[in-house]
């Protein structure tokens, strides 16, 4: 049988006097795996992984890294977890030698120089290693980021937001180097905002909404059980489009300008392509695609991964 990294068991999180930040919920995280926790602003996914990085203590319920139970004995695993936070910032004034240095003595690990040049490869920042973190990118930072978490080869990396705000070139540098971390044999937990980033990175996923887990599996799973069969785009239909669209009974979206029309089958298609030919629309192009995780957290969630929800 596969080795459980995390196993999660009834978790409840409530603030007073009635916020129900995480509702009970249940999951486990074989070993090897690229685990994706998603949910908009408020949904509780930030709770339930700050008690497994033991910085806040469950209301109620269990949660076990590598069978410890990360509220009575962290200090057992607290060795064996990497982490880099969302608004992780380096010492402006360390050159990213330096940072990795200073991170393993708070191991209390001995690292040389021949080892540091080994971690600095490893994330691409060969030719920076001589600049003050302070002058790198932000692609930079997040790799240098990712550096210190991994400065005590966690068996188990805690990945959050890695990539925000970073240009698509930096996002993708940053999905080969966690792909390379995995296939080293670390296990991640991943919460991202972005949905094809999930998509692509992740062997499975759980979407949370209100402090529940609300949809669980592969994302080629998610899918097929929750996603429509093809989605038809009408670019740059914006607002005025999507009104028209809508108002002659087709069930339609409007995202970045563009209208998506939802369609479950070639029947279906049919209907809609004779609707849509019959109305004037002002738009740059018409396609069709196949859904993705990102039309399967609007599908389940009904809102956008940005949008806050009150978690009640």
């Amino acid at each position: 049988m596969t080795e459980n990294v995390v196993e999660v068991s009834g978790l409840v999180k409530h603030y007073p006097p009635d916020v129900k930040a995480v509702d009970g919920i249940d999951f486990s995280i074989p070993k090897g795996m690229i685990f994706s926790l998603l949910g908009p602003n408020g949904a509780g996914k930030t709770t339930a992984v700050e008690i497994l990085e033991g910085l806040r203590s469950p209301t109620s319920g269990t949660a076990r890294v590598f069978g410890v139970d990360v509220t009575k004995d962290y200090d057992q695993i607290r060795g064996r977890v990497g982490i880099l936070p969302q608004n992780f910032e380096p010492f402006d004034m360390l050159r990213p030698a330096e940072a990795i240095e200073y991170w393993a003595k708070l191991y209390d690990m001995s690292v040389n120089r021949k080892d540091i040049d080994a971690i600095i490869d490893r994330v691409g920042l060969s030719n920076r290693k001589s600049s003050l973190s302070k002058k790198l990118s932000g692609g930079e930072k997040r790799k240098l980021g990712i550096a210190l978490s991994i400065v005590n080869q966690p068996e188990l990396l805690f990945l959050d937001e890695p990539t925000t705000g970073l240009d698509p070139k930096a996002r993708r540098d940053l999905w080969k180097l966690i792909e390379e971390i995995r296939e080293k044999g670390t296990t991640v937990l991943l919460t991202t905002h972005y949905l094809d980033e999930a998509e692509q990175l992740s062997d499975d996923v759980a979407i949370m909404l209100k402090g529940k887990i609300v949809a669980r599996g592969t994302p080629s799973e998610l899918i097929a059980k929750y996603g429509k069969m093809t989605v038809v785009v009408l670019a740059g239909a914006g607002k005025e489009g999507l009104y028209e669209v809508s108002r002659r009974g087709i069930t339609a979206t409007e995202e970045e300008g563009d209208v998506l029309v939802p369609v479950s089958s070639p029947a279906e298609m049919r209907v809609v392509l004779a609707k849509l030919a019959s109305i004037e629309l002002k738009v740059t192009d018409m396609y069709t695609r196949k859904q993705t995780l990102e039309d399967v957290f609007l599908n389940v969630v009904g809102t956008k991964m940005d949008e806050g929800v009150l978690a009640k």
